[in-house]
Parts: C-alpha cells; structure tokens; sequence
C-alpha cells in the first residue's frame, strides 16, 4: 500500500525495495499468571473477544461499543478490553449508558501476563479509525497470531491486513465500517471456530513464519550477502 509513496518521493527506477514485516520476537512472560482472571468476573462462560493495547482516536474503537449492545441478547459473547488512552473515558461513559452487561474494562497489564490473560480468550479485536491513509499493522496483532488467537478486524481500506487475514484463514475482516457488517462477522468467527480445529494453529504458523524477528534476521542477510 505505502509503496506509490516512497516511489513518488524517493526512489528511482533502479532501486530495489525491501519490505520488512514486523517482528515479534519471544518476550520473557509469565504464562501462568495474569492479574485478571476472566472466571471470576461477570464474563466468566463466554467467548471473549479482547483487545489489549492503546484506545485513542486512532482505533475507532466506538463501534465495539456498538457492536456489543447489538449481541447483548446473546449470553456466549463477551468483550474484553485492556489497556489506556485518551478514548477509554467515553468508551466507558458509553457501555454505562447503554447498560451493557457484556463488556468489561482494565487498566494496561504488564507485558509478562499478557499470554495468560490470551489463553483465557478466544479472539483478538483489531480495530483501525477508517480515516487511515497508510499501511498499518499493528503490534497487538502478531501478539494474537503468536497466542493463537483468531483475529476479528475492522481496518482502513487498502490495508495489508485484509489479504493476510482472508488468505490464510485466520479470522474475520472488513473495511467497512458498519455495525450490521461487524454482527455478521462475528456469528460467522464463532461458526468457524466451532468448524475448524486448525484455525489457532494457523495463527501460530502464520506468526513463525511471517512476522518472526528471525525471519526478518534472514531477510535482511540475504539482501546484504
């Protein structure tokens, strides 16, 4: 997506362009604590669909909100999000006004707890404001992929993520910022789920082989050797 840019800037005809995913590499981690423990909370029973990470105006993540008073009537689904920013207070103002009972809130955790917190949930939220113009791809996403989380995504149009999404099978994605669209993806991710045992493995493998430090090590070796 990003290379019309660099090519209008900066380059010219001869020169070659390296595309370098980011990489995840293994973080020292606690796997068998997290300070939130969903069993214990109004959630415990459901599918949880989490988000972990910053929730400012780059996220758009309102529609969540919205989302989640649509699927209210519906006990298997909950949804789970930790973290700061700036959008947390509205976000929150809004789940207290529309009663919503399906929607729990959290400060940020330390990194060490995040893989134990995954293991307690089924899907990860990626949400991006539509008024992106780049390529983007952010980090709570390789964490899902490495945690084997399938993924639920509403992202800017033109981004990289919807072909990686779709072609490897690894959850749901749209561009189209719509309630009604996001419902739908939901019921068809917990379909999926329940129909394709290899759906988490796929995660992981995606995670190994394409957004690994040591893939990334390689690619770089092999465009200086």
């Amino acid at each position: 997506m990003n290379l019309p840019y660099f090519r209008k800037e900066t380059l010219d005809d001869v020169t070659t362009v390296e595309v370098l995913q980011n990489g995840l590499s293994k973080q020292e981690c606690n796997e068998n604590y997290s300070s939130i423990v969903i069993n214990d909370t109004k959630l415990n029973g459901r599918s949880i669909f989490v988000y972990a990470g910053n929730m400012g105006d780059a996220q758009g993540l309102d529609i969540f909100i919205d989302l989640a008073e649509r699927v209210s009537n519906n006990n298997s689904i909950g949804f789970l999000f930790v973290g700061r920013g700036r959008a947390v207070k509205q976000l929150k103002a809004d789940v207290e006004k529309k009663s919503l009972n399906n929607i729990l809130f959290y400060d940020e955790i330390n990194s060490n707890e995040i893989p134990a917190l995954y293991e307690q949930c089924s899907f990860g939220i990626i949400s991006l404001d539509r008024r992106h113009k780049t390529h983007n791809i952010p980090g709570k996403f390789l964490s899902y992929l490495n945690s084997g989380l399938p993924i639920l995504a509403v992202v800017n149009k033109n981004n990289d993520m919807e072909g990686i999404i779709n072609e490897n099978k690894i959850g749901c994605v749209t561009t189209n910022h719509s309630v009604d669209v996001l419902v739908k993806l939901v019921n068809e991710l917990m379909e999926n789920s329940l129909n394709d045992d290899s759906m988490k493995d796929r995660c992981r493998e995606l995670s190994k082989g394409l957004f690994s430090t040591e893939v990334a090590v390689k690619q770089i070796v092999n465009v200086l050797v």
